[in-house]
């Protein structure tokens, strides 16, 4: 088969993960409720940690860009996103009631940004090998999973239902075929290209973690569910070490 053909089916295989918060349609939203506190916090982790052990560690490790290079687009990646949120406050929001809270469109846009450099590594890995290619798309759905619950987690956190939150998800998620075709018609230059934006992203995550995440994680004053929200986001940063730690070897 040709290239082209498994880089789309790949891409779109990588994409229908963003549905895998379907599952909470049947859920009762008391139970919801609980759920989706401990994927904030378990998401609050994953993505401290996959911006600075992911995507922060590989632009470093590439070496096309230097450390201080890095850590200046990872810092405007971080202040884009600060202010991209005052925006959407001033957007949405009015008298400091935001039926939609504004992290939930951040959390889209920056993971459309992350799904993209996937669509990049996919492209590249098929152009290399099939085989290398089938694999390098397993690993990445493999983290994705998560991700992607965390994700829904917080986009219905942020009001959105989980009708929405489920279709906005998916929109978000396909970014990785866009990435996939540009990948593949622009192969020699598009390992750069993503590796200009890997900072970027990482800037962005590490924003709405720690501005926007964790602060909504503080407002539990009970003291048992603010260890369990610890433990959720010990857990994040475990399991994206772990990731890293798998994949690397």
């Amino acid at each position: 088969m040709p290239i082209l053909f498994w880089i789309i089916a790949a891409t779109l295989f990588d994409s229908v993960v963003a549905l895998v918060g379907v599952f909470s349609l049947w859920i009762k939203d008391r139970i919801l409720k609980d759920l989706l506190f401990a994927l904030v916090a378990f998401s609050a982790g994953a993505l401290l940690s996959g911006a600075l052990l992911h995507l922060v560690a590989e632009s470093i490790e590439s070496k096309v860009l230097s450390v201080d290079t890095v850590f200046v687009l990872v810092l405007a990646g971080f202040s884009f996103f600060f202010m991209m949120e005052k925006f959407l406050y001033w957007r949405h929001c009015h008298n400091g009631v935001c039926e939609v809270h504004p992290y939930t469109y951040l959390i889209l846009f920056g993971d459309a940004a992350h799904n993209f450099i996937d669509g990049l590594v996919i492209a590249a890995s098929f152009i290399v090998d099939v085989k290398f290619g089938m694999i390098t798309t397993l690993m990445i759905i493999s983290h994705e999973v998560p991700q992607e619950l965390g994700d829904f987690a917080v986009l219905v956190y942020g009001g959105l239902s989980r009708k929405r939150a489920l279709l906005y998800n998916f929109i978000s998620q396909l970014t990785c075929v866009t990435g996939g075709l540009i990948g593949y018609a622009a192969s020699s230059a598009s390992s750069t290209f993503s590796i200009y934006l890997l900072p970027l992203a990482a800037g962005g995550f590490i924003y709405i973690s720690a501005s926007d995440l964790i602060p909504e994680l503080h407002r539990e004053a009970d003291i048992k569910k603010s260890i369990l929200a610890f433990f959720f986001f010990a857990t994040g940063v475990v399991f994206m070490l772990g990731a890293k730690l798998v994949f690397e070897h």
